[in-house]
């Protein structure tokens, strides 16, 4: 094992720990603020995706480019779906207006 994926490995580990960390001490009411958060970082993964997409030369670096567009859309807009169902559950329902039962005499 090279000393440049040891070192890969070792901050991979530490991100995943911290972020865990980091996510386990976020109140449930703030999960959705932090989904947006996370929504942005997916578009700039697009951005990123795309801009190695249109530097992309030979045939398979195209393709595994376009591939890539394509998995960070759905990440994105997948995103956006559960971010927007779970500001459903914060909307407050109609409620239906019940007859008061008093004549008009």
């Amino acid at each position: 094992m090279t000393p440049e994926l040891l070192a890969a490995l070792t901050v991979f580990v530490l991100a995943i720990l911290s972020g865990f960390a980091v996510i386990s001490k976020v109140p449930a009411t703030l999960h959705t603020p932090l989904m947006s958060g996370a929504n942005s970082i997916h578009g700039i993964v697009l951005v990123g995706s795309m801009l190695i997409a249109a530097s992309a030369s030979d045939l398979l670096s195209q393709i595994l480019s376009l591939l890539a567009v394509a998995f960070a859309t759905m990440n994105v807009v997948g995103g956006y779906v559960v971010t927007d169902r779970m500001l459903q559950m914060f909307r407050k329902k109609p409620t239906a207006s019940k007859p008061s039962g008093k004549t008009g005499a």
